[in-house]
């Protein structure tokens, strides 16, 4: 099993044992122990639920930041296309890619443009004799580890493509060393500018036993402070967006599935729709699809928790933003319009335990479900919390685990009734 190396941490001085991450994670990794919360690291999925919600700051993304990129000789940012939603008033996406190389950057290549690139290819991925359908986008890192967590069943249905973030990465270190033969690999380093913390774990993770050419993720919400002292609309900046309206579409919801010119396709955005699609596939109670598009943020990548924006106001942004360009600056590379080059994607997902796996055998998991159903019943079905699990029937499960003590329940110690009296 992947060593998987998280971005959610816990800021155990400012946590105050509250609860409310406990009842947002979407799966049930934290509990209460010792007034202050616990993230089960095998169990996060890197979501930011939990930042988000938390009233009391005490969940934190670990990003890398600006300054990490000084080590290198040739700095490349690749902004995400939620970047230009963030910006009051911006018209035109030069200036945004003017002010990145204001603040240090050699040379900016959008995640957009690689947008488009992974859009033509997802066409001819969805064509391929024997994909199944429905098949799933690979691009939000969230849904693709909830799937390997919590619905095995469904792995086989996430396309095998890199995300943008990834061929995007790839594409600059290339235009790089080919405009200047002179640097060496280590000369060149790549900065995504993200608006989730899952993008950052991505990096650290790749896929497998794919590496990731990303070396360093900062946020949005760093990045932004940066840029707004260096964008002036009273300068005349260079024409040099190599994006149109689909990449920059990407970073709403519904964005890369109506770019793929197919009707029968579902977008969903927020992490507890995502869930219930996902209920739906794996049991068949879906109409057929070809194309399922899942962001574990609300409203899409415009709604992670590295931005600065409100994500509707940033939709709204963005969609002004694509009145002025055309469809698409991008086609697949040296005229490969029948294959799908090798570098677009990859081959095999990382192994997780499932986290609905109690036992090492058939015989012991039913014998430890038999056993968690026999308690939930004994205890008093309000989800309370109080015990330090999100529900019950978590609370049933760590006791049968030996990771909880039924005393720990204030109502049943209390004598309070069974949910089932």
């Amino acid at each position: 099993m992947q060593d998987y190396k998280h971005s959610v941490l816990l800021d155990e001085g400012k946590c105050t044992g509250c609860t409310t991450c406990l009842k947002h994670c979407p799966t049930e990794a934290i509990r209460i122990k010792d007034g202050h919360a616990v993230i089960n690291a095998e169990r996060c999925i890197d979501c930011g639920e939990c930042i988000r919600n938390c009233p009391h700051k005490a969940k934190k993304a670990v990003c890398g930041k600006l300054a990490d990129m000084e080590r290198f000789k040739w700095k490349i940012a690749l902004p995400a296309p939620t970047l230009y939603g963030q910006f009051d008033n911006l018209e035109d996406i030069d200036y945004v890619i003017d002010g990145l190389k204001k603040i240090g950057f050699d040379d900016v290549y959008e995640v957009a443009k690689a947008a488009e690139l992974v859009t033509a290819y997802t066409r001819l991925y969805l064509k391929t004799e024997g994909v199944k359908k429905p098949a799933i986008s690979s691009a939000c890192p969230v849904v693709v580890r909830l799937i390997s967590l919590r619905f095995p069943s469904l792995c086989d249905h996430i396309i095998h493509m890199l995300p943008p973030m990834e061929v995007a990465a790839r594409l600059a270190k290339e235009r790089a060393k080919k405009e200047h033969p002179e640097l060496a690999d280590s000369d060149i380093g790549v900065c995504f500018i993200s608006p989730c913390p899952s993008k950052a774990s991505y990096a650290k993770n790749g896929f497998a036993d794919y590496k990731s050419y990303v070396d360093v993720v900062v946020p949005i919400s760093d990045v932004y402070f940066s840029l707004i002292g260096k964008m002036r609309k009273d300068e005349d900046v260079p024409d040099c967006t190599e994006t149109g309206r689909i990449g920059i579409g990407w970073a709403r919801s519904g964005g890369e599935a109506t770019a793929i010119f197919n009707s029968d396709y579902l977008a969903a955005d927020g992490i507890e729709n995502v869930i219930r699609v996902l209920d739906q596939v794996e049991t068949g109670n879906i109409p057929p699809l070809e194309f399922i598009e899942l962001n574990a943020c609300t409203s899409g990548c415009v709604g992670g928790v590295l931005t600065i924006q409100n994500p509707f106001i940033a939709k709204a942004r963005l969609q002004s933003i694509r009145r002025y360009l055309p469809v698409s600056q991008n086609k697949p590379e040296d005229g490969a319009t029948d294959y799908i080059p090798d570098s677009y994607l990859f081959e095999k997902l990382p192994e997780y335990s499932p986290i609905s796996k109690l036992g090492a055998t058939i015989a012991e998991s039913m014998r430890m479900m038999a056993d968690i159903q026999k308690l939930k019943s004994e205890l008093p079905g309000i989800d309370c919390g109080a015990c330090g699990a999100p529900t019950c029937k978590a609370f049933a499960e760590d006791i049968v685990k030996h990771l909880a003590c039924p005393e720990e329940c204030p109502i049943r110690r209390a004598g309070g009734t069974g949910g089932k009296e």
